[in-house]
């Protein structure tokens, strides 16, 4: 059984006890999330594609803490004498795990 989700504009197929890095929330650890845009569900008996959502079907999560990616760099140069700059950012994020499935 899995379902596609929609959360920040990014669409993540899940299927229970995975675990998944969504945008960050400030939510403690050990808080349920519910995620209600849900596109699509597979189950035992057959898929159930919405249009554009599945009605009443959701997705709930535990929270298991924020993290950080991997350090970007941005680097601007003109061709110019000192015109270069050079900034590092690390994107913040939550891991969720995915408890249940419900609509299917």
């Amino acid at each position: 059984m899995y379902a596609i989700i929609v959360d920040g504009g990014r669409q993540y197929r899940v299927q229970p006890g995975m675990e998944v890095d969504v945008d960050y929330r400030d939510v403690p650890t050990d808080e349920t999330i519910t995620f209600e845009k849900v596109l699509a569900i597979s189950g035992d008996d057959g898929m159930k594609l919405g249009a554009p959502t599945v009605a009443g079907a959701t997705v709930t999560a535990s929270v298991l803490g924020p993290k950080q990616d991997k350090k970007i760099y941005v680097q601007k140069f003109r061709r110019r004498k000192h015109c270069k700059s050079r900034t590092g950012h690390r994107q913040l994020h939550t891991t969720v795990r995915i408890e249940e499935i419900t609509g299917a």
